[in-house]
């Protein structure tokens, strides 16, 4: 009896013992799930402060390129003005010269 009586606590210990190992591996695995959450949180709030440096950086860039190229097509309308104004001064010193042969 005493073996029987042996063997039923070793089962009632045994099923104590598997009932802990339970609740312990549900808290482990509520912990370990809670740590992958913030995890990613924490990823995802890297990736988009990256992002958003990122997108300040094209805008910035972006910007710059658009004022130099603005600027070289000011210089070179500039150019183009200066190159027609002369030319055309040509033609305003020809015209008089014209008038001023018919004229006489």
């Amino acid at each position: 009896m005493a073996e029987i009586s042996e063997a039923l606590s070793m089962i009632k210990k045994a099923e104590s013992n598997a009932v802990q190992t339970v609740e312990d591996s549900k808290v482990q695995a509520e912990d370990i799930v809670k740590q992958a959450q913030k995890d990613a949180e924490d990823k995802i709030s890297n990736a988009k402060e990256y992002a958003t440096h990122e997108v300040e950086d094209i805008i910035y860039t972006s910007i710059e390129d658009a004022k130099k190229e603005a600027n070289h097509i000011k210089t070179q309308s500039q150019q183009n003005v200066d190159t027609i104004k002369s030319s055309s001064s040509v033609n305003v010193d020809e015209a008089a010269s014209v008038i001023v042969e018919k004229l006489l």
